[in-house]
């Protein structure tokens, strides 16, 4: 048997989705490539890397959506992520994609988020832009020497690692308490960091729609939320598709529903804060290279 007909055959057993007792599937080829050995069938053998390949997506899943898990509750989360799996393998080396469908798969499959798939929803796009916040490029911010001849025509752009949600629900208070919940966990406190974890998951069935536009960045490698007036929202939505500064808070304050004196007012607060925080930077230039 040819290498690539022996890795494509293995790839569909392994990552077919295991059976009710996290046992492999019957439909299995493993007869057909997988040589036994004087301890276990070839079905034993391949069932090895079946059941560690679940459990391992499982487990990845599991951490990066702890604010799902308290929305739906640990049994829905486990069975959502089992069918979420089954329809949108892995494609990645990495780990850290895994949950890079799961926002367009629950709008398609709703019913798996039970009767708080708005609520579930919100969270998922949350935790999701809190992974691209975490691994996303850092391009060189604008300094000092750039502000200091600041004028109309100075070009910007928010850097790529800021993840801007205009949400129904305020789940980034909830993802904080399921944070607090889960912490200083050891061996000996699972037990009670997962009642702390599922109390704070039915008081999420609590939480009543309130909108809110949220910036989720992070800073010296760590992921913070950032709540923002609408006003600042639609500013940084401008400056995240780039452009002239000028024409920039010229479309924003088309849209802001503020007077001048309040925009001009507002707009130097938040450049100062964004500037403190490293938001701002040069756009990118494009060229025949990719980005590292």
């Amino acid at each position: 048997m040819k290498l690539a007909r022996f890795q494509k055959l293995m790839a569909e057993d392994v990552m077919r989705p295991l059976t009710r007792q996290d046992g492999i599937a019957r439909q299995n080829k493993a007869a057909s490539y997988v040589r036994p050995n004087d301890r276990l069938t070839a079905v034993e053998r391949l069932e090895i890397y079946n059941r560690s390949y679940w459990f391992r997506i499982l487990d990845s899943l599991y951490e990066d959506f702890p604010g799902l898990r308290a929305v739906v509750g640990n049994r829905a989360f486990t069975k959502l992520s089992e069918a979420y799996l089954t329809d949108c393998p892995s494609r990645s080396f990495t780990m850290g994609r895994l949950g890079s469908q799961l926002e367009t798969w629950l709008r398609a499959n709703p019913e798996w988020a039970g009767t708080a798939s708005g609520l579930a929803l919100d969270m998922v796009r949350l935790e999701w832009a809190h992974i691209e916040a975490f691994d996303g490029l850092a391009r060189p911010e604008i300094g000092p020497e750039d502000l200091a001849e600041f004028d109309a025509g100075l070009e910007l752009q928010l850097q790529p690692y800021v993840q801007l949600l205009s949400l129904r629900y305020p789940v980034d208070a909830l993802r904080l308490r399921v944070n607090a919940a889960a912490e200083g966990q050891s061996a000996a406190s699972n037990t009670v960091a997962e009642k702390r974890v599922h109390v704070a998951g039915m008081r999420a069935g609590r939480v009543k729609e309130e909108p809110v536009c949220l910036a989720v960045h992070r800073h010296d490698g760590y992921v913070y939320y950032r709540r923002l007036e609408s006003a600042e929202f639609v500013v940084l939505s401008s400056l995240a598709r780039g452009g002239r500064f000028g024409a920039v808070v010229t479309r924003a304050f088309r849209s802001a529903g503020m007077s001048a004196e309040e925009f001009q007012g507002s707009l130097q607060g938040w450049f100062a804060a964004w500037s403190q925080l490293g938001w701002l930077c040069h756009p990118a230039r494009k060229s025949g290279k990719k980005e590292s």
